[in-house]
């Protein structure tokens, strides 16, 4: 899937339609403080290995593509919906 780098969408900062930079969303490095991790962390030290069986099976074609649109004007951001791609590319316009 191939996306302009800039779209003209609405701003509801702005209250009307501006030029909004796209850019891909990338997963953040987990917290180790976050109660889910301080768990996964205490289940899964010591002798008896893995917690949960690891998933054995077909890779789904597609993943989904999460985008995040900053308005120029205001540098507000807004995240639409996501959607489905075998590959996400962002191209000039």
């Amino acid at each position: 899937m191939k996306m302009p780098k800039t779209v003209r969408a609405y701003c509801p900062k702005c209250r009307t339609h501006t030029d909004h930079e796209v850019e891909r969303v990338r997963k953040k490095k987990p917290s180790e403080l976050k109660a889910g991790q301080r768990r996964f962390r205490r289940v899964t030290a010591g002798y008896g290995g893995f917690p949960r069986p690891r998933f054995e099976g077909r890779e789904k074609p597609t993943k989904r593509i999460s985008i995040r649109l900053r308005c120029k004007v205001c540098k507000f951001a807004v995240t639409p919906p996501t959607k489905r791609a075998r590959k996400f590319e962002l191209v000039e316009a």
